[in-house]
């Protein structure tokens, strides 16, 4: 009988759980979601969101699925045709990093004129593929403040003093 050979402890990859394809997926479904969200569609949040989630952006801070839906409700309520346009993501281990373009228009003022937003979310995927965590950055002064009518103005003149 031959000796059998010590085994080599795995280095630290290895004893990751082959997970990045099923994030890679749950990233994908996530992406066609988002690009096709309607006021009706966010009813299905949770199938993408685990039911404790937590979500942040400028404005807000919740977890849990209802309270993340709420959000998405309002955005519907009070903007003219919002959708996302997902322009590139990166993924790492259990980690997705989305950039996007959030296209709508004005309900109350320049109606006619449409709107976009650049910016980016951070995500984490439970092994399910559920998100776990959803962070969105993106420069709400320049983004939206500027584009106001009234804070509008004053934002612009405190970027040009603030730049000399």
């Amino acid at each position: 009988m031959m000796p059998v050979p010590p085994e080599t402890p795995p280095t630290k990859l290895e004893s990751m759980p082959p997970q990045s394809s099923d994030c890679s997926q749950a990233a994908e479904r996530l992406a066609r979601y988002f690009q096709s969200l309607s006021a009706a569609s966010v009813a299905e949040l949770g199938h993408y969101y685990a039911p404790d989630a937590r979500f942040k952006d400028p404005f807000n801070a919740v977890q849990g699925v209802p309270a993340i839906a709420a959000i998405f409700r309002h955005m519907f309520a009070t903007l003219e045709q919002p959708h996302f346009v997902i322009t590139g993501q990166v993924l790492q281990g259990q980690q997705c990093f989305m950039t996007w373009e959030f296209r709508f228009r004005f309900r109350r003022f320049s109606v006619e004129q449409p709107q976009v937003i650049l910016g980016a979310s951070q995500l984490v995927f439970s092994p399910q593929g559920l998100v776990t965590m959803h962070r969105d950055y993106w420069d709400a002064a320049e983004e939206l403040y500027e584009k106001l009518p009234l804070v509008g103005g004053l934002m612009r003149w405190l970027k040009r003093r603030a730049s000399h």
